[in-house]
C-alpha cells in the first residue's frame, strides 16, 4: 500500500497547458498569470506560486488559477525539509484542488489533480485513509478519461495505479479486504494498455516512458522495458520531477541487468 502513495509523492500536478488567454483572463491579471506561467516552465515555483496568489485577487473564482495554485503548492513539497511542512504544503494543495473543482467540475485536469492531490495527502495519514484514496484515483482517473479520452497524463495515472495496486502482495490484499474493505481490482496488463496510451498522445513527456518500463517489467517483459527506460532517461528533464523520476528509473534500469 505504501508503494502507491510513494509514487504519488514523485508525481507533480499534472501540467496544465496555456496561457493567460486560456484561463480567460484580461489585464494585470493575465499579464501576470502570464509571468507566472513562465516561471513555472523554469522550475521556479516559489516565484510562480506568488505571482499566481496575485492573479488570484484579481480572479478569485478563475478555476484554472485554482489549479496552478494547487500545483505549486504540491510541487513546493518536493523542497519541504521536515513532514509538517510538507503536510502544510498539501493542506493548501487540497485546498485549491478542490475549489478548482468546485468551480469546474467538468475539467479533466481538476478531476485527476483533486485525486492527485487527496493521495499525496493520504500519504501522511492513516491506512485507512491510503486505501480510501487509492479508490478515489482509480475512479478519478477513469472520469478524467470519460471526459476526455485524449488526456494522456489520466492514462498515465491510471496505468500507474494497476502497476502498484497489482503489485500487492496476497496477504496485504488479504488485510486491506478484511481491515478496510479492499481495493478495485487492477492488473499488469491494464497497467502497459493505459501506459502505452500515454506514450502515444503525449510522446514528449519522459515520464510516460519510464513508467511504462516499469509496467513492462512488472509483466516480465525485460527488453521492453530496457527500451522505454531508455528512451525516458535520454529525454530532456523540463518538469520538476523529471529528475526524481529519472534516477528511480537507473535504479530499475541497473537491477534488470
Amino acid at each position: 500500500m505504501n508503494a502507491i502513495f510513494r509514487s504519488l509523492l514523485v508525481l507533480a500536478l499534472l501540467p496544465l497547458a496555456g496561457w493567460a488567454n486560456e484561463a480567460g483572463l484580461e489585464g494585470e491579471a493575465a499579464a501576470l498569470y502570464d509571468q507566472a506561467t513562465a516561471a513555472e516552465k523554469d522550475l521556479q515555483t516559489q516565484e510562480a506560486l506568488q505571482l499566481f496568489l496575485q492573479v488570484e485577487k484579481l480572479a478569485p473564482d478563475n478555476a484554472k488559477v485554482m489549479q496552478k495554485l494547487a500545483r505549486q503548492y504540491s510541487d513546493s513539497t518536493i523542497d519541504a525539509t521536515a513532514e509538517e511542512q510538507e503536510r502544510l504544503l498539501l493542506d493548501k494543495a487540497l485546498e485549491y484542488s478542490q475549489r478548482a473543482v468546485d468551480l469546474d467540475p467538468e475539467d479533466p485536469i481538476n478531476v485527476l489533480s483533486l485525486a492527485i492531490t487527496k493521495g499525496k495527502t493520504a500519504s501522511l495519514g492513516s491506512t485507512q485513509a491510503k486505501v480510501e484514496a487509492a479508490r478515489d484515483i482509480k475512479a478519478d482517473a477513469r472520469r478524467a478519461i470519460e471526459l476526455d479520452p485524449g488526456y494522456a497524463w489520466a492514462h498515465h495515472v491510471l496505468g500507474r495505479w494497476h502497476r502498484e495496486v497489482d503489485s500487492l502482495g496476497t496477504i496485504a490484499r488479504f488485510f486491506t479486504k478484511m481491515l478496510y474493505g479492499g481495493l478495485p481490482e487492477a492488473s499488469v496488463k491494464d497497467a502497459v494498455y493505459h501506459l502505452e496510451k500515454a506514450t502515444e498522445l503525449d510522446p514528449d513527456s519522459l515520464s510516460h516512458f519510464l513508467e511504462l518500463g516499469f509496467a513492462y517489467a512488472a509483466a516480465g517483459e525485460d527488453d521492453l522495458a530496457r527500451k522505454n527506460f531508455e528512451r525516458g532517461l535520454n529525454m530532456p528533464s523540463r518538469e520538476k520531477h523529471d529528475e526524481s523520476a529519472k534516477a528511480r528509473a537507473r535504479k530499475a534500469l541497473e537491477q534488470l541487468g
